[in-house]
């Protein structure tokens, strides 16, 4: 007997629909399986005829044929287990109704029947409304996942039997009860703020601009000046995410893994600090399974790189497309992905091999060695880094000082006001930040009176920006002045900005 159950499959953070053709036939026992299937769809012959087993039904000895289609795309891990499984019962006449037909079903199956939970349900969900499907049998330990999802009518099972059951019509299983995303605060979330920060008004100012346009910024400074703090305190400045920006950074942590199954959701923006030893498939996704790297975890956060020149050079040019474009492809000979990475990149570094360069301690760098060391760093690298800060060393006197410094919530307050200003110029378009900007958007929103055309004009010249940089300077100011609440740029504001640009001089030329 023929027996067709429905699945779905990813292909990075997209799905599709499987087909699952099981055919029971008379001859010799057999297990055959057709379709692209990779190693761990193989397996489940033996997951799935100890799950049927033990949970009280009849494995058939006979020749089982199986297709997944379409069949000239490659299928991974041990999602189909359960839609494999109430096939085979099926088809072989021991679940007696057609129910299975009207459900997309996902699910890992245990030698005991049980129903184990999957990655990656919460894009397969979408894909699968997408689609047009509404209706899905999930593993029950997904149930939190699929439960922020109000359109899907899904069916959380624990193990076989109760699948079973359910189909038949004796077991009468409620739908996932639908439940509210509420905004999480994630100032308090980190053990850290702000007012911590003793000093460096100049770097605090810098950062407030940089999440304040979702702007890409270097600190630079001597060992001991704050940098690596400085870093870890702009999580509790960034805005709350929207449900919108939850669900695409839950996608991308639910397929790799990472998701907390008890919370279901990601409600605070990521901030990830690979090691300056990371590979370039670590960054950027890839490996045997081509899952999510580094840049896509830290999609709508922060990916911080501290000692950024200690990453080998093709490790960090390899950053250059997806800062420009907010994602990457990866490419392999069996398969392309494509994952989202729009994120706020924050890294800091010494000025020299001995970090002394600049600062008040003897610098034991030579001319080369300073050179060789901050030309780690190309100048198109640079040039995607909106913000360039010197990050000096602490007097005695700051780390004294008893007036407490402004904290991360007066900051936040204003950081929010900006990019509501922000949400509002660009209702209607895929953008929300400054940094976004497309250059017909700068000539929009970007005009500058003429003294500050000016300004700009001998900037691009003494420090010889390129056009890009030049575009750069502009959003920044347009953030400066939206943190002021001006409806134009204002000279100032474009002086200020140049400002942070003006590294490229100091240490490039």
């Amino acid at each position: 007997m023929l027996a067709k159950t429905n699945s779905f499959a990813l292909n990075g953070v997209k799905g599709y629909k499987i087909d699952i053709e099981i055919d029971i036939n008379a001859g010799l026992p057999s297990y055959d399986m057709v379709g692209l299937p990779d190693t761990a769809i193989k397996e489940s012959r033996e997951r799935i005829r100890s799950a049927i087993k033990n949970s009280g039904y009849n494995y058939p000895v006979k020749r089982i044929t199986i297709n997944l289609a379409p069949a000239d795309l490659k299928k991974e891990g041990p999602v189909f287990d359960l839609a494999l499984a109430v096939g085979i019962l099926a088809a072989s006449e021991q679940l007696p109704t057609l129910a299975y037909k009207d459900y997309i079903i996902l699910g890992e199956l245990s030698l005991d029947g049980g129903v184990r939970h999957i990655n990656g349900i919460l894009p397969t969900l979408i894909a699968g409304l997408e689609s047009g499907y509404t209706k899905y049998i999930i593993p029950a330990a997904n149930a939190n996942e699929a439960s922020y999802l109000s359109k899907a009518q899904c069916y959380a099972v624990s193990n076989l039997r109760e699948v079973v059951q359910f189909l038949s019509g004796d077991n009468n299983l409620q739908p996932i009860e639908s439940r509210e995303y509420v905004v999480c605060d994630n100032t308090n979330k980190f053990h850290i703020d702000f007012a911590d920060v003793k000093g460096q008004i100049m770097a605090k100012r810098a950062l407030e601009i940089s999440v304040s346009g979702g702007h890409n910024i270097l600190m630079i400074g001597p060992p001991g000046a704050g940098k690596t703090m400085l870093a870890k305190c702009v999580p509790t400045i960034m805005p709350n995410m929207t449900f919108e920006e939850a669900i695409e950074v839950t996608k991308i942590h639910s397929i790799a893994g990472t998701l907390d199954e008890k919370l279901g959701i990601v409600k605070t923006r990521p901030f990830r600090s690979p090691h300056h030893t990371a590979t370039v498939p670590s960054l950027t996704g890839g490996g045997a399974n081509c899952k999510p790297g580094e840049i896509s975890l830290a999609h709508n956060g922060v990916l911080f790189l501290d000692e950024m020149p200690e990453y080998s050079r093709k490790t960090l040019e390899t950053l250059r497309q997806p800062l420009e474009d907010g994602n990457v492809v990866i490419s392999r000979s069996k398969m392309t992905l494509e994952y989202p990475c729009h994120f706020m990149l924050v890294a800091s570094m010494n000025p020299c091999p001995c970090g002394n360069y600049g600062s008040s301690n003897p610098c034991k760098c030579t001319p080369n060695e300073i050179h060789k060391y901050v030309n780690k760093l190309s100048g198109p690298l640079l040039d995607r880094i909106d913000l360039q800060v010197e990050v000096d060393s602490v007097s005695y006197d700051d780390l004294r000082s008893k007036v407490k410094a402004e904290s991360s919530c007066e900051i936040k307050e204003r950081v929010e006001a900006a990019r509501e200003i922000q949400r509002e110029r660009f209702k209607g378009t895929k953008i929300f930040t400054n940094s976004e900007m497309t250059n017909a958007m700068l000539e929009q929103y970007c005009a500058i009176p003429k003294e500050a055309e000016r300004l700009m004009e001998v900037a691009f010249e003494k420090l010889r920006l390129s056009g890009r940089a030049n575009a750069r300077i502009l959003k920044v100011a347009r953030t400066i002045a939206d943190i002021e609440e001006c409806k134009d740029i204002q000279t100032r504001h474009i002086a200020e900005a140049i400002q942070y640009r003006s590294l490229d001089r100091k240490y490039w030329e």
